[in-house]
């Protein structure tokens, strides 16, 4: 019984490992994406003043 505990213990970690890379790498895409917007956006006003 302790066996089968322990298996199911490893895979809920090695689910939650998942899905916190998951989000981590979403998180770093988006960041991108909005840095890359905002610099430009930043460059136009510095720009027209």
């Amino acid at each position: 019984m302790f066996l089968f505990l322990r298996r199911g213990e490893g895979q809920g970690l090695a689910e939650y490992a998942l899905i916190l890379s998951l989000i981590a790498i979403l998180a770093i895409t988006a960041v991108a994406f909005i840095s890359g917007r905002l610099d430009s956006m930043l460059s136009q006003i510095g720009r027209s003043l």
